[in-house]
């Protein structure tokens, strides 16, 4: 069966335009997080999310009034933190870890992960180095 012209045509289209979907789903740095407002936040990691296109994992923090606050930490994506020697393995639920990060513009709890301190004080960079002032306590 000879599909006609104008149909090969318009799948040609819809294939190139959902081929863009990923792109337009990527989101920048600059755009989310405040690259002058480093912090640091130590509490227990929640949960760890090993997935493209950015790793997540979650710690629970005290804030300045004392109540728990669910930090969702974004970092690099798998395997770029992989081939730097960081793996799935080193972030351990249960585990207390304070990260150096950059705060979202919106308020939310959410940072952009750039340097994990385990319990035995090893560092691994999880995301960008930026070029941010020293850190401030997280409120």
């Amino acid at each position: 069966m000879k599909i006609p012209s104008r149909n090969r045509l318009l799948l040609a289209c819809v294939g190139v335009m959902l081929s863009a979907l990923p792109a337009l789903a990527h989101h920048s740095f600059a755009a989310e997080y405040d690259s002058k407002e480093l912090v640091t936040v130590s509490g227990v990691i929640t949960k760890v999310e090993w997935t493209n296109p950015h790793i997540y994992f979650y710690i629970d923090a005290k804030d300045a009034s004392g109540a728990i606050v669910n930090w969702a930490v974004e970092g690099y994506p798998p395997n770029t933190l992989k081939r730097t020697g960081f793996t799935r393995d080193d972030l351990k639920v249960g585990e207390t870890v304070t990260i150096t990060a950059y705060k979202a513009k919106d308020s939310s709890s959410r940072l952009a992960g750039r340097e994990v301190t385990f319990p035995d004080g090893s560092k691994k960079f999880a995301g960008p180095a930026g070029g941010a002032a020293p850190p401030t306590d997280a409120k």
